[in-house]
């Protein structure tokens, strides 16, 4: 690991500060997993945007309606109530 220093608002502290105790996780855990989440991803808007044409009216073909599809593997008395 690289030994690296910031500086943060007075707000941003007492942020992590708070999180940090709710979690019980140290600040510069939680420094790096927002650096890793904001930074680290691989895709990007291009990458997003052929994905989501690729995809786009791959459910045309099918017989059923998505939401006919997924209420088959569903269960439970809680879809009876979300009816009414």
């Amino acid at each position: 690991m690289v030994r690296t220093r910031i500086s943060l608002t007075s707000t941003e502290r007492q942020l992590l500060d708070a999180e940090a105790e709710r979690t019980g996780r140290s600040i510069s855990a939680l420094v790096r997993d927002a650096v890793t989440q904001v930074y680290g991803c691989k895709s990007d808007a291009h990458t997003d945007l052929n994905a989501i044409k690729t995809a786009f009216g791959s459910w045309a073909e099918q017989a059923e309606d998505g939401k006919t599809y997924v209420d088959q593997f569903r269960f439970g008395s809680r879809l009876e109530h979300s009816a009414l």
